[in-house]
């Protein structure tokens, strides 16, 4: 089983170091010196990781200048672990934990989970729902309960996030609302 621990972003300096976006809580773990992580295109060996303002700077075995750096520019680093192994933090989900569970909204099913995208930002939802796919940012705010045991999430009943035309309903109700506000004040 494969999951997503980060994305290679630009070269840093001129040795064949990347910055790396991670994506997971367990950097110093995952990206180890020796270890070994998949992208779309092979296998890469990592030879050094530090952090410097900030973000995660790694090497890799055979990428020793700025320009076979550069190659990996954008990739997503994967990592092979078993299917039965959790995250250590419990505020954490690997994608397959993720896919297919109910998600709901109040008490309402609207759908399933179909896929997590890992956007440069944030995670985002993929659901499956009767009326098509819709989009929900990975956040806690918008998601606020998973629960692996029952089978289901739970994501925020806000206007608009399920079916768009619920919040330019709601923004119209409100704007005639505030209309008749003011000529009830007039």
């Amino acid at each position: 089983m494969k999951v997503v621990i980060g994305r290679i972003g630009r070269a840093h300096g001129i040795r064949g170091e990347l910055n790396v976006d991670i994506r997971t809580d367990e950097p110093e773990r995952r990206f180890a010196p020796g270890s070994s992580v998949v992208y779309d295109g092979g296998r890469l060996i990592i030879t050094t990781a530090r952090h410097h303002s900030g973000r995660l700077v790694v090497r890799f075995k055979g990428f020793d200048d700025r320009n076979a750096a550069e190659t990996l520019h954008g990739k997503v680093l994967e990592l092979e672990v078993d299917a039965d192994e959790l995250p250590e933090d419990p505020e954490e989900f690997y994608d397959h934990q993720l896919v297919g569970l109910e998600v709901r909204a109040g008490d309402r099913v609207i759908g399933k989970v179909a896929e997590l995208i890992h956007m440069p930002a944030q995670d985002t939802l993929a659901i499956e729902t009767e009326s098509g796919e819709i989009l929900v940012p990975f956040v806690l705010d918008l998601v606020p309960e998973v629960d692996l045991r029952a089978g289901f999430l739970r994501i925020a009943d806000v206007p608009g996030l399920i079916n768009p035309d619920d919040a330019e309903n709601t923004a119209s109700d409100i704007a005639a609302s505030d209309i008749a506000g003011l000529d009830e004040q007039s």
